[in-house]
């Protein structure tokens, strides 16, 4: 019992105070609590009062002790109310005739049913709340109780219980139907909810531990109901496999308003950020069901000033800093309360003897109270045949987490009797365990034409009436914990719409109860039904719901070492998925998976093998994997090619195959730095394409850029503008302007144009492009984001824009959302992000990004890399702005001559490393060395990038200094006049460049990390 007191200012003061017990069902706790808002809002004190008086408790004894208390008794009736204990309506008769008619004026109800009461509770004079708003719920109770009918004379703000049971939560997503025949667990509920409403902001993460069976689903779902006005989102996520979690958790984006693309790592980190700023919603609750692997839990576990429930039989989740709550099996008395009230037939000694042979396992005791509920079975004949039954060695195979051998067999009992009695229910289950257990797309079954299935499940598509009592059927005996027609597609016929959930347990016991051929024959069926349900389109984002329902059932179906064309199809389509989707983690293991099949049944260099590996690689270089990628590229490729010369009077291995083969590894060689070896590569592929298929053809195109992309890593900008200029032409022209690959292009020109100094050109042409990438893939998208990365570079290296580092500051924040932290195109930014810091005085800020940047690209691609290698001079910079000459030195010297080494004297990177060495040696008085240097440095530069370029002007500024330094004062200053007359006609008077150099500010360079 809790007194709940009011709060708030009076507007008045309350004319008569009155005390009020509420009495309700712990299963009707929302209503309680309403109501006590309610009168406390009207100045009146109230007390909460659960109740569930124990059966050997007369109940004329139990209401006589609710006349102890202070003030009206107010009941909250329902079907439920009268189901406590549970007992016999004679006994209920009795007592309102009884002691509650003598007190009649110490009583009051409200009535929450549409169905008839009991007779006797007249006496009560319920007031009916069922089904009618909340304004005239508050004016019917208040008129009920004799109080004065009016507005408030409290202002109470919004909390916990105070919102009308009626109106749902502004966001709630696939929580479980509530279990009409929920028993007990009130003492565990509470608990559950004291733990949360008590954690400190950013901690409320409670985990429901106990093996399989023992109802932590169902506590969890009830919770969700029961305090579902304590919240305003409640969105529950299915996490038996990876997949599923994350694709559900990212379906909350959408619900919460928030503004994310398609990808569900770019929804699921918008989710966690909305969650953990408590906007638009403070008050939320997020339930992972399921949750035993405890993977990318840091990655989806969201903190702030909501709760976080996750049932698992792991107990690893206290390690993750969860608060336990362990489920331990029913009560004895829960236990037969629950198999009287579904089995009304049962006396009460007849249950306590099922409950004791069932170990009170709630999901032994569901099953046998639907059983005993839904037969005629005698109670002494079913518990016979539970302890006698034959269970084919069921027992014998383990791995049952405490299941007693009763429980094995009483599943064993209902599925023999549903064979004889409701054989298409027997069939439809079966066929589920072809399926991986939790949630079962059991309605794409329907797609199959009848052709496609044996003629003895010919039913399945075409007798919806059987499948509809199929479904009812198992739902009834509890074989399947829901149903329902959640769309994974909009527009598909409801049937096919149907899910099931099936408990992991159950599905383990019907399939060992399942013949190896029947499990051959149905894992079959639902192989061609995963190939029948593929849309064929895994880059259309709006398709990956789909795919997302799929990908998990693949391993238990035998798809993945299936011999069929279009299963095998689907397969690579589900890794494609993964690859568009940013599920890059689910796409490394499934594809490891499909090797370890495909490698038996097919030769090395067999054209599924290519396929397989080229979206293997496709995944592992988006996740960073570089080498890994590279070795399974190269493998495939040099396989490849000894078959071809090994073979070649019979043809060895197609053109194609080679040429694709081929591109993957280039691809591999850029990321890892081998950029004149994939250059070579790449060129080879285009020329090979054009042949083959022709300069028109996608993957041509493609294969354009790619060389485009090789070139401008090894510095040849206006090669590689004049290359992507081409591509960027024949893709608006046979693609249309606005094609994700067309938009590629305008961003690949935009850059060559940067790099080449065209500052105002590269400004305006990316401009347009973002507008583009905006309007066709939105702004969350990985390319616009791409595309707006290279517009604030264009913005900076032009000038005249004050908002850059405010604009890099949120497109940085947007970036880890997608990709998160340590991604390669996010740690880019943060190089970038830390370069503007530093020349606009933020040393601190400067130092941290700078820091983060290299040692990501340290760990990612390893320091011989020369990204990794270039980033020193990021680093040299920022020491030379604290005043750490020597040391910025050291970085200097050692990026320069890292790089120098790597890519030659001659690459932009080496010349603007030299450029940042010779300053470091000017600074540290080595004049002489420092001239020599700028000399070099200079006449290469005009060499590499002409006169005009900015890092050409740039270097003529270093030399005019170096000049001075060392007294050549008239040479220097020709040399410096030179180069003021050409950054004012290169760049304007006003560009910071030229501003800059009149001030003789000594320039430096900026390493831009980029892996193409």
């Amino acid at each position: 019992m809790s007194e709940r007191s009011g709060g708030g200012q009076n507007r008045l003061a309350p004319a008569g105070e009155q005390r009020f017990v509420i009495v309700f069902a712990g299963f009707h706790r929302p209503w309680a609590t309403w109501i006590a808002h309610r009168l406390e809002s009207h100045g009146h004190r109230v007390v909460l009062h659960r109740w569930d008086p124990r059966r050997e408790v007369p109940l004329e004894t139990a209401i006589g002790d609710l006349l102890l208390a202070r003030g009206r008794l107010l009941l909250v009736l329902s079907d439920w109310f009268f189901e406590l204990g549970p007992r016999r309506d004679g006994e209920w008769e009795e007592a309102l005739r009884g002691i509650v008619a003598t007190n009649a004026e110490r009583f009051a109800a409200v009535s929450l049913t549409n169905r008839a009461l009991l007779p006797a509770t007249a006496v009560l004079e319920p007031v009916d709340l069922y089904g009618i708003g909340a304004q005239e719920a508050e004016r019917r109770l208040l008129v009920r109780l004799g109080l004065p009918v009016g507005p408030p004379c409290r202002s109470i703000a919004p909390g916990p219980g105070s919102r009308y049971p009626n109106d749902p939560p502004a966001v709630s997503g696939d929580v479980p139907r509530r279990n009409g025949r929920f028993t007990g667990r009130d003492e565990l509920l509470n608990h559950l909810q004291q733990t949360l409403m008590d954690a400190e902001r950013g901690t409320a993460l409670c985990a429901l531990l106990g093996m399989s069976g023992i109802g932590k689903t169902q506590i969890a779902a009830e919770y969700a109901h029961r305090f579902a006005s304590d919240y305003d989102v409640i969105w529950w996520v299915n996490s038996d496999l990876r997949g599923t979690r994350r694709e559900r958790l990212a379906e909350l984006a959408p619900e919460l308003g928030l503004n994310s693309g398609s990808e569900p790592g770019e929804r699921i980190r918008a989710v966690r950020e909305a969650l953990r700023r408590g906007e638009p919603h403070g008050r939320w609750l997020l339930v992972f069901d399921g949750w035993d692997d405890l993977e990318d839990a840091e990655d989806l576990l969201p903190d702030g000033p909501g709760h976080v429930l996750v049932t698992s039989r792991n107990r690893g989740w206290i390690a993750q800093g969860a608060t336990p709550v362990e489920v331990p099996g029913f009560q004895r008395h829960e236990s037969t309360g629950y198999l009287m009230r579904r089995a009304p037939r049962v006396t009460e000694e007849e249950a306590t003897e099922v409950a004791s042979e069932l170990g009170d396992i709630p999901l032994a005791l569901v099953q046998a109270a639907a059983w005993l509920g839904e037969s005629d079975m005698a109670v002494a004949e079913y518990l016979r045949m539970v302890r006698e039954g034959e269970l084919s060695g069921l027992a014998d195979q383990g791995d049952f987490d405490g299941v007693p051998r009763s429980s094995l067999t009483s599943w064993s009992i209902l599925l023999n009797r549903l064979r004889k009695s409701q054989p298409h229910a027997v069939e439809l289950l079966t066929l589920c365990t072809a399926f991986a257990p939790g949630r079962i797309p059991i309605g794409l079954v329907r797609r199959l034409p009848p052709s496609e299935l044996p003629e003895s499940l010919g039913w399945l598509t075409t007798d919806l009436p059987a499948w509809t009592r199929a479904l009812e059927t198992l739902v009834a005996y509890s074989v399947f914990t829901s149903r329902d027609t959640r769309p994974t597609i909009p527009g598909e016929p409801a049937p096919e719409q149907e899910s099931v959930h099936m408990h992991r347990l159950v599905h383990d016991i019907v399939t060992r109860l399942t013949s190896a051929e029947e499990r051959h024959e149905y894992r079959r069926i639902v192989r061609r039904m995963l190939a029948a349900a593929d849309p064929g389109n895994p880059q259309d984002s709006r398709l990956w719901p789909r795919y997302a329902e799929l990908l998990p059932h693949l391993e238990p179906s035998g798809a993945l070492g299936s011999h069929d064309e279009r299963v095998q199809d689907t397969v690579l389509n589900c890794l494609h998925y993964c690859h568009r989707s940013g599920e890059f983690r689910t796409g490394i293991a499934l594809a490891e998976q499909v090797r370890t099949q495909w490698t038996e049944l097919f030769p090395p260099e067999h054209p599924r093998i290519l396929d397989l590996t080229v979206r293997q690689g496709n995944i592992l270089r988006s996740y960073g994997m570089f080498r890994t990628a590279y070795g399974l590229d190269r493998d495939m490729l040099e396989r490849l090619r000894t078959l071809t010369t090994g073979a070649r009077d019979t043809g060895g291995a197609s053109s194609t195959a080679l040429m694709t083969a081929t591109s993957c590894l280039s691809a591999d060689q850029r990321y890892l730095g081998q950029y004149t070896e994939a250059l070579t590569l790449q060129r080879e592929v285009l020329r090979t394409s054009q042949d083959l298929l022709g300069p028109d053809d996608y993957f041509t195109l493609n294969a354009q850029h790619n060389l485009g992309v090789g070139l401008r890593l090894l510095g040849r900008y206006a090669e590689a503008y004049e290359y992507d200029l081409e591509n960027l032409r024949r893709r608006e022209s046979l693609l249309r302007a606005r094609h994700a690959a067309t938009l590629v292009s305008g961003i690949a020109c935009a850059r060559d144009l940067r790099l080449m100094g065209r500052y105002r050109d590269a400004l305006a042409r990316q401009e347009l492009v973002v507008r583009l990438h905006l309007q066709v893939l939105g702004p969350q998208h990985p390319q616009t984001l791409r595309a707006r990365h290279n517009l604030v570079l264009c913005e900076r290296r032009a000038g005249g824009f004050p908002d850059t580092g405010a604009a890099m500051a949120s497109l940085l924040e947007q970036m880890e959302q997608v990709h998160g932290r340590s991604h390669y195109a996010t740690l880019g930014l943060v190089v970038d992000y830390g370069n503007h810091a530093r020349e606009h005085g933020d040393l601190g800020h400067a130092r941290d990004l700078v820091a983060e940047g290299e040692a990501g690209f340290r760990w990612l691609l390893g320091p011989a890399h020369p990204v990794t290698t270039g980033m020193l001079t990021n680093t040299g910079l920022v020491l030379q702005a604290a005043g750490e000459r020597a040391e910025a030195l050291t970085m200097f010297e050692s990026a320069y001559a890292g790089l120098a080494a790597t890519l030659g004297e001659d690459h932009p990177w080496v010349l603007g490393c030299a450029l940042n060495a010779a300053a470091g040696r000017n600074f540290n008085g080595r004049l002489d060395s420092a001239l020599e240097l700028s000399r070099d440095t200079l006449r290469r530069s005009r060499a590499a990038l002409g006169e005009d370029h900015p890092l050409t002007l740039s270097c003529e500024v270093a030399l005019a200094a170096d000049l001075r330094a060392v007294r050549e004062h008239e040479e220097a200053s020709k040399v410096e006049q030179d180069a003021l007359q050409r950054l004012t006609r290169t760049l304007g008077a006003q560009h910071p460049h030229a501003l800059a150099a009149r001030q003789r500010v000594r320039p430096y360079w900026d390493f831009e990390p980029y892996l193409g």
